[in-house]
């Protein structure tokens, strides 16, 4: 199918952005990446009637690493996250997050932004920012605001971003001492996952200290498990597994549909709590 039509800009600034964004209104789409956008557009799930590329716009590709945060902006590239030497010495979960994310081609293309905003529930880089705490960074003609990931992800492909709100930049949060690890299980390397795992230690003579969960692909939203983290607080890692993965299990909301019952995707949580802490367990010896 052909899209329908619409008007196309490319402006060079953020605040040419903003003005556009707040002119529109709801008619408004914005074009980073396109690997979401341009099928809803083909099949005409999406009608704008005007398409925003902001590929061209100044103070959107940077990344900063400092010492208690990464600040990745909008446009920047998950290709570029999977493989830039100072993400992955500062916060190397974002590197193997990325990594899963479909295939070359598509993270080439693929923006942190786009892929934060289109918020399905089943991706991994919006299950990474809610587990590591992240902040998301917005501006509007009428000001700036942040919100946290978790406030951030409302419903399946829906966010709290306004219509006339550019998301900037999003800052991951580093913590001495916390180990990430994702993991999922999808069909296929590269498909979305059935469901997938985000999960983070600190550990200290031989107790987890602090902990930190999310999951993909089991709620409508990438979704916090509290559960999972107070099961494991104040024991060994070996001591709390088990206790750990039914937590997990019991407090996911799963759908059922075609690839998969509700219990069989808490099964794979339960799987994916007992692999990751298998994993970080090795890493403490």
């Amino acid at each position: 199918m052909k899209p329908p039509p619409f008007d196309y800009v490319a402006p060079s600034s953020i605040e040419e952005v903003l003005d556009l964004l707040s002119d529109a209104q709801d008619g408004a789409s914005l074009l980073a990446g396109g690997q979401s956008l341009m099928p809803l557009l083909n099949m005409r799930f999406a009608r704008p009637e005007l398409i925003i590329d902001i590929n061209r716009v100044d103070g959107l590709d940077g990344i900063v690493v400092s010492a208690d945060k990464v600040t990745v902006g909008a446009t920047v590239r998950l290709a570029t996250i999977e493989h830039d030497a100072e993400v992955a010495a500062a916060l190397p979960i974002l590197a193997t997050a990325a990594s899963y994310v479909a295939h070359p081609q598509i993270r080439a293309r693929t923006t942190i932004g786009g892929t934060l905003s289109h918020a399905d529930p089943s991706a991994e880089m919006p299950t990474v920012a809610v587990a590591l705490g992240a902040t998301i960074n917005l501006r509007s003609k009428t000001g700036t605001r942040s919100v946290s990931a978790e406030e951030f992800f409302e419903s399946t492909f829906t966010t709290s971003k306004e219509a006339d709100e550019l998301l900037v930049s999003v800052d991951f949060p580093r913590e001495a001492g916390m180990t990430f690890v994702y993991d999922e299980i999808s069909r296929r390397q590269g498909d979305f996952p059935f469901a997938g795992l985000c999960l983070g230690l600190s550990v200290r003579n031989g107790v987890v200290a602090s902990a930190r969960a999310a999951a993909a692909g089991v709620a409508d939203i990438p979704q916090r498990l509290p559960a999972l983290e107070a099961a494991l607080v104040g024991r060994s890692i070996a001591e709390a597994t088990e206790d750990a993965a039914a937590a997990a299990a019991g407090e996911a909301n799963p759908p059922t549909d075609i690839h998969g019952t509700a219990a069989y995707r808490r099964g794979l949580l339960r799987s994916l709590v007992r692999r990751i802490l298998s994993t970080l367990d090795e890493e403490q010896k």
